[in-house]
């Protein structure tokens, strides 16, 4: 039978078999985003245009060919948030979070959409770990920052991962260099694509950006930011260089980093790797002093970075690293007959007020259909109950690893005495696991 619809291209459904994979990394980037201090902060999905059109650029790809942008009876234009900077921004502004000191943190995840050509890594709706930090111009703020990513990184356990960063200096030392720009381009105007002709004017330093492979052959001989610094965002570069080095942080200088959105000022940086292809960033971020000011508020200096979490986790499985493993069924509870079956609701109920994980029939299943099912979830323990456990007060619970069988009452006792069980298997697991680490050390 064929399906009536479809998921729409460029989305993912996130099974059950699979969540296991992203509870492993937001537990993990929200855990180390607090360790820094940051705070989680929540904004909604969709924000009016205007708001992405000032911060993010009107001349970028993102504004250009990739918003979702929609409109309701007597409602302004809106749009399904692209990233996640603006909109923390505002949300910041707008609830006053500026006003409680300096350096204010945040941290998020959330989804987000963009009209892109869908590959791997690449999704029309993704989702993305970000951090912002605001109030701090000190370039060890930004060295801080990338430390949090970092951080992020080799907890998750990823190798062959390279810290690239560049200054794209301020709106003073960039009115030279989209000078230089101008010149450069100007001279091969007509082979540039149409979207770069009109940038070209309004801001060449997009032409740096563009994903058409004419327009990228072009751009591989532009001038360079790095040549038309001034002298304080050269200081601060400098200054970023020293302080990733104390932190014993490896970095490799990459000038034609420029990012893809225009709030962006001074420091730039993105980790990359090789293991998916040609759309290995799996972190970027930077300064964008400017933005607030930009949105309403006073001229106030911020900073952070996005992870793309399909990206992390695509990286994850082509390196081998480990995920959390997925919480299984402790006690699956196997009935025969109405009594039986009020029995083992009853004895499952308890059980998860205890905090176990328990399972019992809910389809009206004979016993062996039962016990494939508690084999096919994975259940520790099975606890069979009839006419005679009932009558008896006792049953048998069996271990599905190893087949051993135990008896156990069915009275007060009964949650202790499971307790009892499922601790000292996992302490055998924990034996065997030593004495194979032990057995491979000899």
């Amino acid at each position: 039978m064929a399906l009536i619809t479809q998921r729409p291209k460029g989305t993912n459904d996130v099974v059950p078999a699979q969540a296991y994979k992203w509870h492993t990394v937001e537990k993990l980037v929200a855990d180390t985003a607090e360790q820094y201090g940051f705070k989680e902060i929540r904004v909604p999905t969709f924000e009016d245009t205007g708001l992405f059109v000032r911060s993010v650029g009107e001349t970028t790809d993102v504004v250009q060919k990739e918003m979702y942008s929609v409109t309701a009876s007597g409602d302004a234009k809106f749009t399904l948030r692209p990233e996640g900077t603006a909109g923390t921004m505002r949300a910041m502004l707008e609830n006053g979070i500026m006003n409680e000191g300096f350096p204010q943190k945040a941290y998020y995840i959330l989804s987000c959409f963009r009209h892109e050509k869908p590959q791997a890594g690449r999704l029309r709706e993704f989702h993305q770990f970000g951090c912002e930090m605001v109030g701090t111009a000190s370039p060890r703020a930004d060295a801080e920052v990338i430390s949090l990513a970092k951080n992020v990184l080799d907890r998750l356990g990823l190798k062959n991962i390279q810290l690239n960063i560049n200054s794209i200096g301020c709106p003073t030392c960039r009115a030279e260099y989209h000078k230089a720009l101008k010149d450069y381009f100007s001279a091969r105007q007509e082979e540039l694509c149409d979207t770069c002709k009109g940038r070209l004017e309004k801001n060449p330093m997009r032409i740096l950006d563009c994903k058409s492979p004419i327009c990228q052959g072009i751009a591989k001989d532009a001038p360079l930011i790095l040549d038309y610094l001034c002298g304080d965002c050269r200081e601060h570069f400098e200054q970023l260089q020293k302080n990733l080095s104390v932190m014993g942080i490896e970095f490799e200088i990459n000038p034609k980093i420029v990012r893809g959105l225009d709030y962006y000022t001074r420091t730039v940086f993105e980790f990359i790797t090789t293991d998916i292809g040609a759309q290995g960033t799996v972190c970027g971020g930077g300064r964008y002093d400017g933005l607030i000011e930009q949105l309403g508020g006073q001229k106030t200096p911020a900073l952070g970075f996005g992870m793309g979490l399909e990206r992390l986790i695509l990286t994850m499985e082509k390196q081998g690293c480990d995920f959390m493993e997925p919480k299984t069924c402790d006690l699956y509870i196997a009935s025969m007959g109405e009594t039986a079956a009020d029995k083992a609701m009853a004895l499952t109920m308890a059980l998860r007020d205890e905090g176990y994980f328990v399972e019992y029939d809910l389809v009206g299943r004979g016993i062996k259909p039962q016990m494939k099912y508690a084999d096919k979830i994975g259940a520790k323990f099975v606890l069979v109950l009839g006419d005679n456990e009932i009558d008896t007060g006792e049953a048998k619970l069996k271990n599905m690893a190893t087949g051993e069988q135990t008896d156990i009452k069915l009275d007060n006792s009964f949650i202790d005495s499971f307790s009892n069980s499922l601790v000292c298997e996992m302490f055998k697991g924990l034996d065997d696991e030593m004495a194979g680490l032990l057995g491979a050390d000899k």
